[in-house]
């Protein structure tokens, strides 16, 4: 995982790392501190958490993989668009 990829998918979320971690399931005692070592790469979470991550941040879990910032901004706005698309479905 790379860690600005996080970061900046919490920040674009509008959620404090405590916040992001509770909602993933990290004990809240512990949640805001495992976020900030996660960020910084201090520490990466395993797979399963890195998919639950992305599951809280509506985004697809290869965004936090992907090295070129290029794609990784297109898989970005790819999910935004595809949850837009699922909006208007359910409108008409």
């Amino acid at each position: 995982m790379l860690p600005h990829r996080l970061k900046a998918a919490r920040l674009k979320a509008g959620l404090s790392q405590q916040k992001l971690g509770i909602l993933a399931g990290i004990d809240e005692a512990t949640a805001s501190t495992r976020m900030n070592q996660y960020e910084r790469g201090i520490h990466t979470p395993d797979f399963a958490l890195a998919c639950k991550l992305a599951e809280v941040l509506n985004i697809p879990a290869c965004y936090f993989y992907t090295v070129e910032d290029g794609l990784a901004e297109f898989i970005y706005m790819f999910q935004k668009i595809i949850i837009l698309f699922k909006i208007i479905r359910n409108i008409e």
